[in-house]
């Protein structure tokens, strides 16, 4: 009977302890689920980017049973900016893998754009993540045909398949062959190869760019009209240093304006390659310019634009060389700003927004470097007489070679780039 009743008591005792404290039995349920967060950089002002996040990756992402959703605009929050760069950066991702839709879930997996629902749920499932330390999908096309997409387990090539094809495959591929990448260094890979494929092209395609008929016709004459109205030289520097920078700080904004506009139009890629199909453009009409010279495209100064470019540059003081500056960064865009838009675009595509700045900034002072050799060469009349001629005498000639460099560029953005 004591026994019987000993028996009961602790029945009772435990009803009692489960009653009032429930949570406890699932503690270690809940403890495991509490693990799992997503954190999600997006940009809020792309409308496609919208509908799949809203009905693709987030319904998704909670079936699966993620308890917390992190979403981080970084278009409209300019701290989330930094923060992609961040998580980008630790994570080791390359730029060819940086997409306009980051989805971070734990330390395990990196969802890089328009991913499939049967992918995510593949590559989120706990069964199959003893085969890989971590790993990131990208697929970044949003309209139109979805043909590839890449995926990488941070070791060994990144591999690419058709958008019919399985993660399954590779993560098979890698879980039989990452023996032999034990030994690689992954460290930021994508870091140190974007800096060194990037910025060799920021800085030629700047200098290029920055040799052009238009802003160097502008600048000789300007030179020329200060020696006549017998401005000093340490006056006529001054004057033409102010010019130069008001043209960089023209030029700057254009840049900053662009690269706004790609982030916000939630398809840096596409808009890339647009970018480098129009500098293509740009390049055969300067070629056809020079072979048919009465082709009626021109890439040139608008014709209405000469006559307030000559009355600013007549008063010849620094507030003046200063508006000047501005109105001819403006006014010489049509002819030279086909190489700009091709990096723009290549820059919001390939790089964060605050690398991309400072890309923008090294890019802007190569631009300028031609007309500071030119205003440096300038020491005297003679000089500047004898520049004057060989400018115009080289005009056609240059833009030859320019619509070349424009075509070659462009080609390398589409073929390693984008």
């Amino acid at each position: 009977m004591f026994i019987r009743s000993k028996k009961i008591r602790g029945l009772f005792v435990l009803w009692l302890f489960l009653l009032l404290f429930p949570s406890v039995g699932l503690a270690h349920e809940n403890d495991q689920a509490g693990a799992h967060q997503a954190v999600i950089f997006y940009n809020e002002a792309c409308g496609g980017c919208t509908v799949y996040l809203n009905e693709v990756l987030g319904p998704t992402l909670k079936e699966i049973g993620l308890t917390e959703l992190i979403w981080k605009d970084y278009v409209n929050e300019k701290l989330n900016r930094s923060a992609y760069n961040d998580w980008s950066e630790q994570w080791g991702i390359p730029f060819d893998l940086r997409s306009h839709i980051m989805t971070f879930v734990d330390d395990k997996v990196v969802l890089a754009g328009h991913i499939p629902e049967e992918y995510i749920r593949y590559l989120l499932d706990q069964q199959n993540h003893d085969q890989f330390d971590k790993i990131i999908i990208y697929q970044d096309v949003m309209h139109g045909t979805v043909d590839n997409y890449k995926i990488w387990a941070f070791a060994g090539p990144v591999k690419e398949y058709s958008i019919d094809t399985s993660p399954a495959e590779y993560v098979e591929w890698f879980s039989q062959n990452k023996s032999s990448f034990a030994n690689e260094v992954n460290a930021q890979p994508g870091t140190d190869w974007g800096f060194r494929k990037l910025f060799p092209l920021i800085i030629v395609s700047g200098f290029l760019d920055g040799i052009n008929p238009c802003a160097f016709a502008v600048l000789l004459f300007f030179i020329a009209f200060l020696f006549t109205i017998r401005r000093t030289k340490a006056r006529i520097f001054a004057t033409g240093l102010v010019y130069i920078g008001a043209i960089y700080l023209a030029y700057f904004l254009i840049g900053l304006g662009l690269l706004q506009a790609v982030i916000i139009s939630g398809a840096p890629h596409l808009m890339a390659k647009i970018g480098s199909g129009l500098v293509i453009l740009l390049g055969l009409i300067n070629i056809l310019n020079y072979f048919f010279p009465r082709f009626p495209i021109k890439l040139k100064i608008p014709q209405f634009s000469k006559e307030i470019l000559e009355k600013w540059m007549h008063k010849a003081t620094l507030p003046a060389a200063f508006i000047l500056g501005i109105l001819v960064g403006l006014c010489t865009f049509p002819c030279s700003g086909g190489i700009y838009v091709a990096v723009v675009t290549l820059l919001a595509a390939q790089a964060t927004y605050f690398k991309g700045l400072g890309y923008l900034l090294i890019y802007n002072l190569m631009f300028v470097v031609p007309l500071l050799i030119i205003l440096f060469g300038a020491a005297n009349k003679y000089v500047t007489d004898k520049m004057t001629t060989w400018e115009q005498s080289k005009a056609k000639s240059m833009r030859l070679w320019s619509g070349l460099a424009m075509i070659i560029l462009g080609l390398v953005i589409l073929i390693f780039f984008v």
